[in-house]
């Protein structure tokens, strides 16, 4: 089951529906629910699923205006820092026992088509390619073996970020909350297409050149136990996304550094779930 957040030709408000081959399952007005993350949280993944099931289309694909990030409102945006060990010995640090995690806003994301804005306050603005993963089913200290069962569905991510901004203090939230400098989707492809012990590949391009290339069997800290962990100082709540670390080949360890500029189109895929698109917009201060 593949699933997306978008507006569409009637209104602009946000809907959430179901990708089929002959169009899309309007979720939003069965369920009286815009959000998909709201969705989650109240309605419930299983009661989503069970609206989504055997129905004809609504609409045309042709009635899509624009992607929106396919979780716009998670109550929580975990990311993993140095997750890839090729992106931890580039970025020189030493490797931690345990998770290096910090959060993003909603707000500095968008969707599949939108423009990601290089801020008018910097140059270094940075590719990083992810898998993230949509919560379905809340838990605290959640065992390893049990954590693929608490996940929802499966996208694709670009943690863009703002390098100099990043590099400012200890702490690397500025660098990662300007708006529009994160991108999520296109769709959110439900667990179920997945095999727990699946390797699911991810690969970056800009500009169609190839510039990341892993897969999760590459994780320092596997899925399983990133929802371990992060279950563990607090409770993982529906439609919260974790999106899991990025692997080698950002743009600043480059040499020269390479950086997204006006006009240059970046691309994240992962496997099953499809390829995110964005064009790059450098934001002038009128």
């Amino acid at each position: 089951m593949r699933l997306i957040s978008y507006t569409n030709v009637h209104s602009e408000s946000a809907f959430c529906a179901v990708c089929g081959d002959d169009g899309i399952v309007d979720l939003s007005g069965r369920m009286n629910i815009h959000e998909l993350g709201h969705a989650l949280r109240t309605v419930g993944a299983s009661d989503i699923l069970e609206q989504a099931s055997g129905k004809q289309a609504d609409l045309p694909m042709s009635a899509i205006v624009s992607y929106l990030p396919v979780i716009p409102d998670p109550a929580r945006i975990f990311c993993i820092g140095l997750n890839y060990e090729a992106h931890r010995i580039e970025a020189v640090r030493e490797r931690t026992p345990h998770p290096t995690i910090f959060l993003r806003l909603p707000q500095s994301q968008v969707g599949h088509g939108q423009p990601l804005i290089c801020p008018a306050e910097s140059d270094s603005f940075d590719f990083e390619g992810e898998i993230a993963l949509v919560i379905g089913r809340r838990g605290r200290r959640i065992k390893p073996e049990h954590a693929w069962s608490h996940i929802f569905g499966i996208s694709a991510y670009n943690d863009a970020s703002v390098r100099d901004w990043q590099a400012h203090a200890t702490q690397w939230g500025p660098g990662k909350n300007f708006p529009a400098t994160g991108a999520f989707g296109p769709s959110l492809v439900g667990i179920g297409l997945f095999d727990e012990n699946e390797i699911i590949e991810l690969k970056t391009t800009l500009n169609d050149v190839v510039v990341q290339q892993a897969d999760t069997s590459m994780l320092i800290f596997p899925i399983p136990e990133l929802i371990a962990y992060i279950s563990t100082f607090t409770e993982l709540l529906p439609g919260d996304v974790i999106v899991t670390g990025t692997p080698g080949g950002v743009g600043f360890k480059r040499n020269p550094p390479l950086f997204m500029k006006q006009g240059d189109r970046v691309s994240v895929e992962v496997s099953r779930v499809g390829r995110l698109t964005n064009r790059i917009i450098k934001e002038i201060l009128s």
